[in-house]
């Protein structure tokens, strides 16, 4: 009788099992979609923003930039918020619906600046001195815009990642999830940085904006219609942020209570099922001062083994969590200067391309703010490659296992590779620059092919191919359970920062030197890159010291997975 019914029970559980994993499957064509739609909108109206700000309203070139990286560095930077409320108190799906809204907004505004005359300046040429700066209310509507746009994409594109992972039970199909997660994201900005780039310099920006404004709503649709197939899209009990703030306060009130080796006077929570395989462990020896946050003391506890005050004890599982994010700082800390050099790279890509030769045959013209295409098509290659050829190959053929922090190790080395072909490549056009004596007008075009920008757009798309996937999947990985949402904004978070450490770097290096002037044919932008180069190098070698000295937490994660047929 007892052998029919555990029979039961696992029958029961093998099909709720299933059916969850389905139910994964069920809903990745919808939040894929949504992806797909709220990339090309996102891509419509931030890759040419630079071109816009100068041709539409007046800005200097060097202003125009600042402004692109603070826009980007919002839009990255703000990612960690929409994380924490969706871990703590409302939700993924709350915080995504919510963002696309504001999102759509901001591009109706954008829409609106680019189609009634009252809300921009006068039109002049290339930003010129003689141009007419644009009024207090035509920067706040342009501001405005440009705000709300950059928190709904805040908002969406890093907590959709860990909310369709979230759908999915074995570590193998989260895998899977995230290279098409990105896969997306790249491509559909891919296809608005060519597409809806080519419409708004060749129709107009308000078709362009349009367009972007359209995918936006479209994107909202798709999420919205699946609402009904997501797990967990309820909204949270609580904050994780405060049981880590516990952990800190009980610990400093308990500093100078002895500690035991007895597993037994350290607080285990027996509803938390995560806890249960280490209900014999006591706490990790490492940053042990923390433990005292988890130890027993006399009117800790209630007479049903219930905590009696939060505030004056943790459990072990909270303890850990804390732990853990210790540990990942100096790792995450790395992640500032390896996207600065890319950040400071795409954002002087347009001013470059602008003053180079962009023509294709004799009546089609590259838009400058195209040229970031090809660092998004290298990067979908170089996802496809590692995925479908690499891991196999080493799965099968080796025994040699790539793990998370080596692949974001082989993204570094490729960047400042990256950065080096930028600077030989920059110095070549100063030669042709001063070969044609064109350092007088601001608006001369140099006799050099934009294509000659391409192997490091390439290299660049490549090293992002490995350390992109690499970080989001470690974070994923390494976080506590109850921060999945914002493990992946956290990615998001050292890429803003890096926006504005690029735009400190920028006017450090425009008082200091005259390397960076409105004209760049008159500057030295080959000498920014050695530069980049030269702190991507040492910010390399810190990043290995890291690694080396780091201990995975869920070791048993393979990273090296043939993809499922």
């Amino acid at each position: 009788m007892e052998s029919s019914v555990r029979d039961v029970d696992e029958a029961a559980i093998m099909k709720s099992s299933t059916r969850r994993n389905n139910g994964g499957w069920i809903t990745f064509p919808f939040i894929i979609a949504t992806m797909a739609g709220l990339s090309l909108a996102s891509g419509g109206w931030t890759s040419n923003l630079i071109v816009y700000l100068i041709n539409e309203f007046n800005m200097k070139s060097i202003k125009a930039a600042k402004v692109y990286n603070v826009v980007n560095g919002c839009t990255t930077l703000f990612p960690i918020v929409g994380g924490i409320l969706a871990d703590s108190y409302l939700g993924s799906f709350s915080v995504i619906w919510f963002s696309s809204l504001i999102s759509a907004l901001g591009i109706l505004l954008l829409l609106l600046t680019s189609a009634i005359d009252v809300l921009r300046p006068p039109p002049c040429d290339d930003g010129s001195s003689l141009c007419t700066s644009p009024s207090t209310h035509q920067y706040a509507v342009l501001y405005v815009a440009l705000a709300l746009a950059s928190l709904g994409v805040a908002g969406t594109r890093f907590t959709i990642a860990p909310m369709g992972a979230n759908q999915f039970d074995k570590p193998k199909h989260q895998a899977i999830f995230f290279d098409w997660y990105i896969f997306a994201f790249y491509t559909s900005f891919a296809i608005s940085t060519t597409a809806i780039v080519y419409v708004e310099d060749n129709v107009s920006w308000s078709w362009g904006y349009g367009i972007s404004m359209a995918f936006n709503i479209l994107g909202l649709a798709m999420f919205v219609i699946g609402k009904r197939f997501y797990r967990d899209v309820k909204e949270q009990g609580g904050s994780p942020f405060i049981n880590l703030a516990r952990v800190i306060v009980v610990a400093i009130q308990k500093w100078r209570v002895p500690l035991s080796e007895q597993t037994q006077h350290y607080y285990h929570d027996p509803s938390d099922t995560t806890t249960i395989l280490t209900i014999t462990q006591i706490p990790t020896k490492s940053f042990k001062f923390l433990n005292c946050a988890a130890f027993i003391t006399e009117g800790d506890t209630k007479p049903d083994g219930s905590i009696s005050n939060p505030w004056r004890l943790c459990t072990v599982q909270q303890v850990e969590d804390l732990k853990s994010l210790i540990k990942l700082f100096p790792l995450w800390a790395s992640g500032f200067l390896i996207s600065t050099q890319l950040v400071i790279q795409t954002s002087l890509l347009i001013l470059q391309a602008l003053k180079m030769d962009r023509h294709m045959g004799p009546h089609f013209e590259i838009p400058a703010g195209s040229m970031s295409v090809f660092i998004l098509l290298f990067t979908c290659i170089a996802i496809f490659i590692i995925d479908r050829f690499l891991y196999p190959f080493l799965a099968k053929y080796t025994t040699f296992s790539l793990t998370p922090l080596q692949r974001i190790g082989i993204g570094h080395v490729i960047t400042i590779i990256s950065m080096a072909v930028s600077a030989l490549v920059e110095s070549r056009r100063l030669r042709i620059v001063r070969t044609h004596k064109l350092q007088g007008q601001n608006n001369d075009i140099v006799p050099m092919s934009v294509f000659w920008l391409v192997p490091q757009l390439a290299l660049n798309g490549i090293g992002e191919g490995f350390h992109f996937p690499g970080h989001i999947a470690f974070y994923y990985q390494e976080f506590p359970t109850s921060l999945k949402s914002t493990s992946t904004a956290m990615v998001a978070l050292f890429i803003g920062i890096a926006y504005y450490l690029g735009n400190t770097l920028i006017d450090f290096v425009q008082r200091l030197s005259g390397w960076l002037p409105d004209n760049i044919n008159k500057g030295r932008i080959d000498n920014v890159f050695w530069l980049c180069c030269i702190l991507g190098s040492a910010n390399f070698m810190y990043y290995v010291v890291c690694a080396s000295l780091y201990k995975y937490k869920n070791v048993d994660n393979k990273p090296n997975i043939a993809p499922s047929k």
